[in-house]
């Protein structure tokens, strides 16, 4: 495994999260999808045992019962300070006029709620999920600065935006003398690269870690255009992902199989080495051993420029996407 500075801190990551969305009970919440708890410590025992230090999860996910898995599972398996934990906040939870967003009460509420959960004192990385239209940014900068000086999380984040709303916010906290935003969690693979326009120049000048989700497009880029699996047929969201580009989209996926055969690789090792040469460490989902063994395989891989011209090659512009 691979190690790199978190950004601009002395956070030490891997160069692969593991993203703990897929860890939950089915029951609750809107992922039907979702391996249950004897289910999923497997595979964030593996993921230890590779080398992965980084587990991104979010209150919202099975009704936060991904939280409660991954924090017991972490409790059992390694130290506290083995490992960096990032978490969310922003998504409905509860019903009510508070029971969502990023006012400072709904702030304090689910950092609290969260630790909970996680059972654990601190969280390493605290994310925004997504911008909170109805809650002015120096409220929501200002509570999140105080969750970091009381002690409940080291680093903040925040995820999926326009690139001009991310650079007001830093430019508030720079200017207000409160806690910066260290990484951006946004959408990016071989199928959507909107973000390559404003998003990552705007992070890399900013000295901001990179973490994408979604970097196999939902397996869209490790099996064949018509394939399907239960989870892109129940993923409600994900089928919002890729409208209107079906044709171009489709080549980019004969391409990535094209050079997986002739380099004698899994698709999904050519597709993340891709997002790599991008970003800091891409957030990877594991529902089958074989997941987490191609995600570190394609550390190795070194996709030469030609490769990576023909890869990209295909893609067309796509309606900005992936803020719900």
């Amino acid at each position: 495994m691979e190690y790199v500075r978190f950004g601009n801190t002395g956070l030490q990551v891997s160069r692969l999260c593991l993203g703990c969305m897929s860890y939950g009970e089915p029951a609750r919440g809107n992922h039907a999808w979702t391996l249950p708890e004897q289910q999923s410590r497997p595979f964030i025992k593996q993921a230890l045992d590779l080398g992965i230090n980084f587990f991104d999860t979010a209150n919202v996910y099975s009704d936060g019962s991904s939280e409660e898995i991954v924090g017991r599972a972490l409790k059992d398996f390694t130290s506290r300070e083995e490992v960096v934990i990032a978490t969310k906040v922003n998504s409905r939870m509860r019903p009510g006029p508070n029971g969502a967003g990023l006012s400072r009460k709904a702030i304090f509420a689910e950092i609290d709620a969260s630790l909970r959960r996680l059972g654990t004192d601190y969280v390493d990385l605290y994310q925004i999920h997504r911008f909170d239209y109805g809650t002015d940014i120096e409220e929501t900068l200002e509570a999140l600065h105080e969750v970091v000086k009381s002690g409940k999380a080291r680093y903040i984040g925040a995820s999926s935006m326009y690139a001009w709303q991310f650079a007001q916010m830093l430019a508030t906290s720079e200017r207000r003398g409160w806690t910066r935003f260290v990484s951006m969690q946004n959408y990016l693979n071989l199928l959507y690269r909107e973000e390559e326009r404003e998003m990552l120049p705007l992070c890399k000048a900013e000295g901001i870690a990179v973490i994408p989700w979604s970097p196999l497009a939902r397996g869209r880029l490790t099996r064949d255009w018509n394939e399907s699996s239960a989870r892109s047929e129940t993923d409600e969201f994900g089928k919002t992902l890729y409208t209107g580009t079906e044709d171009a989209d489709r080549k980019v996926v004969e391409v990535v199989a094209k050079i997986a055969a002739d380099r004698g690789l899994p698709r999904a090792q050519v597709a993340l080495a891709w997002v790599l040469t991008k970003t800091t460490s891409p957030i990877v989902g594991a529902t089958k051993a074989t997941h987490l063994d191609d995600a570190v395989a394609a550390l190795e891989v070194q996709l030469s420029t030609e490769e990576i011209a023909a890869l990209e090659a295909p893609y067309v512009p796509h309606r900005v996407t992936g803020f719900a």
